[in-house]
């Protein structure tokens, strides 16, 4: 059991944070944001692009099934099995596990410009909304659709955290390419 005020106080602290890195990804010039590392890998403006597009199902997704909803809220968010462990699953570790990602998510080689940027940050400003939205709904009993299949639902609570520790993962590894821009 979690506290609903504090996971989505958690999260949209998150999603703050995430918006202030990729404002700051804006300063970039465009060369920076498209290189690659040399060990190959998207780019920094590929990362933000896998994300937009994941955004593009899940906000509206999202987004629906709190207008849809019924429910009245609860304090507490019961995760579930299977959405606790894909939420636990996107959370950066030290050493990133690589996992493969579905051909129509994966940006590599799109001819991409820092319009990525801003769009990722309207993306984000939706899911603060939606945040705020969602207090007045059942976190455990409001079910999404998920990207990847659409047989398998799982609970408003648990789809927030994957989305959010999903944008986690990738902000931090495009943090990485910063943090690895040779001075000039």
């Amino acid at each position: 059991m979690i506290n609903v005020e504090e996971l989505l106080t958690e999260l949209a602290g998150l999603t703050r944070q995430h918006i202030h890195t990729v404002q700051s990804f804006k300063q970039l010039s465009l060369e920076t944001l498209n290189r690659k590392p040399a060990a190959g890998g998207w780019s920094i403006l590929e990362c933000v692009e896998h994300l937009n597009r994941y955004g593009d199902f899940y906000v509206p997704e999202i987004e629906l099934r709190i207008q849809n909803s019924k429910r009245r809220p609860s304090t507490v968010f019961k995760p579930g099995l299977l959405g606790n462990y894909f939420a636990k699953s996107m959370l950066p570790k030290e050493r990133l596990n690589k996992m493969k990602t579905f051909k129509s998510m994966d940006p590599a080689d799109s001819a991409l410009d820092p319009s990525v940027l801003d769009k990722f940050i309207d993306q984000q400003e939706q899911l603060l909304q939606l945040l705020e939205a969602s207090r007045q709904t059942d976190l455990t009993r409001v079910k999404t659709s998920i990207s990847i299949s659409k047989w398998i639902k799982l609970r408003l609570g648990d789809t927030l955290r994957v989305v959010i520790y999903h944008n986690l993962r990738h902000i931090v590894q495009a943090q990485k390419l910063v943090a690895n821009i040779p001075s000039t």
